[in-house]
């Protein structure tokens, strides 16, 4: 019986011929200027890449790529069974081109090459071919009007989407804007993060050789202040899909006002609150599962269960099996298959996380494990998985979004205690309740302020449910069918019958 070799990825890495141009009606293209910026690898800290910098008037340029584009209807007006047909091939594609497009991801934001090959690609991939399947299963509506009158409700694209996505899973923030918003017949103009743009354009071309017409998918590299503010002021662009902080997605509203009132749909941060209490019956699981949720992409996600709420009576030996699961998830190697927590995206990144390591120490937390800077050596931006216990509600640690392995614990007495503090943060993105009490776990996952709440497990969502939260987690839900609504315009056809 054969099995497939383990790839020698630092082999591949040396073979890897990067092209960071943008990608504007088709084809890859310098920045108007002939401007570049450096992409850094936080793997060790060395220049692979020099991406175009795109400003005003490269996103202007794309911008028009995708009006004439969408206007022209070569794919807006196509049936959805043929944008089916695209989009199902152009998921193989991505499929087909697996291992290059990890590797890039890898280079570019430093997670481990095991979840950019097994978690990245593969739902990026599963995005694209779902709403390529859906397309065509998505009925519009006829009201229940008097006998002398037809109403139809429809949904039509939109236009032109802007979408902005954050560095930390680059591809499938992507995958989650271009999905819904492509499948609908909308043209798009992507701007990738400047610390990971890589793998969007590579996405751009191979959706053209799946038979994407140009113009319908553009992607402009450059940093948020020069091509993610022109984009987001853009006159022509009809809805902006925005994934990032709290504090960028207020300049999105903000933009809004100050051009054409376009659509902005915001997830943003969160602070996730994961609740132990003393009934749940399996603590070796809900250990595993707190430490594994939090050092998945080494912090660096939205929805990281990064509160750790335990019940005071469990307190002590719970927290001794986190502690003793987080070091399993010690820094290494991203392009060894076998590392399980990889570089931070960037030497800002790692500053931020050690400032907030350090105020946790200063306003009294007791910390029990990590809090230092790993792999020095190599050059890269490393930090060992953080535990602290004696968080309490009001610390840095546990108001703001650390993005980063630091894991706050926090004791409560009964039901009521938990469900107020986990309430009591600016966020609502994700939460979690373990209790083998059925009537306890819809209790509290009703109670909990957030827009997904997980029993007894973390993080086992799929594509046929919506992401996003409360408050100022922000308003977009990205996947499921809902996502559709945000790229279409509802519009009603009244229809007089009869004189």
């Amino acid at each position: 019986m054969s099995t497939n070799p383990i790839p020698d990825w630092r082999a591949k890495s040396n073979l890897l011929a990067i092209d960071a141009r943008a990608f504007i009606h088709g084809q890859r293209v310098a920045s108007l200027a002939g401007e570049t910026f450096d992409v850094i690898s936080p793997i060790d800290g060395k220049t692979i890449a020099q991406a175009a910098r795109c400003r005003a008037e490269d996103v202007d340029a794309a911008v028009k790529s995708a009006r004439t584009t969408f206007e022209s209807g070569k794919w807006s007006q196509q049936a959805p069974a043929k944008r089916k047909r695209v989009m199902l091939k152009w998921a193989e594609k991505l499929l087909a081109a697996k291992d290059e497009l990890a590797l890039l991801e890898t280079l570019d934001m430093g997670k481990p090459i095991k979840y950019s090959l097994g978690v990245d690609v593969q739902s990026a991939a599963n995005c694209i071919a779902w709403y390529g399947e859906a397309i065509d299963k998505v009925y519009d509506e006829i009201a229940p009007t008097p006998h002398n009158a037809l109403a139809l409700i429809r949904r039509e694209a939109m236009g032109v989407i802007g979408a902005i996505v954050p560095w930390n899973y680059p591809m499938l923030m992507s995958a989650w804007k271009l999905g819904p918003s492509i499948a609908a017949g909308n043209s798009i103009v992507l701007k990738p993060s400047e610390k990971s743009p890589l793998t969007a354009m590579r996405m751009a071309e191979l959706a053209i050789e799946a038979g994407l017409p140009p113009g319908v998918f553009n992607v402009v590299p450059g940093f948020g202040h020069e091509a993610g503010e022109a984009l987001a002021l853009h006159m022509d662009v009809d809805a902006i899909g925005f994934t990032g902080s709290t504090r960028v997605g207020r300049k999105m509203l903000e933009y809004s006002g100050q051009s054409n009132l376009k659509r902005v749909f915001n997830e943003l941060g969160g602070k996730s609150a994961n609740l132990i209490f003393s009934d749940f019956d399996d603590l070796d699981r809900a250990a595993a599962t707190a430490a594994g949720s939090m050092y998945f992409n080494q912090g660096e996600s939205c929805n990281a269960p990064s509160r750790l709420f335990v019940q005071e009576s469990i307190a002590d030996s719970f927290i001794e099996k986190v502690v003793a699961q987080s070091k399993h998830y010690l820094p290494g190697d991203p392009l060894d298959n076998n590392t399980v927590l990889g570089a931070l995206v960037d030497q800002g990144q790692q500053r931020t996380v050690m400032g907030y390591i350090e105020a946790g120490v200063a306003e009294g937390a007791r910390l029990l494990a990590g809090g230092t800077a790993a792999r020095q050596d190599t050059g890269g931006f490393y930090v060992n998985p953080t535990v602290f216990d004696g968080v309490n509600n009001t610390m840095k640690i546990a108001r703001e979004e650390i993005f980063g392995p630091v894991l706050s614990i926090i004791r409560f007495k009964d039901e009521a205690d938990a469900v107020a503090m986990a309430n009591d943060s600016s966020y609502g993105l994700h939460a979690a309740v373990w209790s083998s009490n059925i009537d306890r776990a819809h209790r509290v996952a009703k109670a909990l302020r957030a827009g997904t709440v997980h029993v007894n497990c973390y993080d086992e969502d799929d594509i046929t449910v919506p992401f996003g939260g409360y408050k100022q987690s922000g308003n977009g839900r990205d996947k499921s069918l809902h996502a559709l609504e945000k790229y279409t315009e509802l519009k009603t056809t009244w229809i007089r019958l009869g004189r």
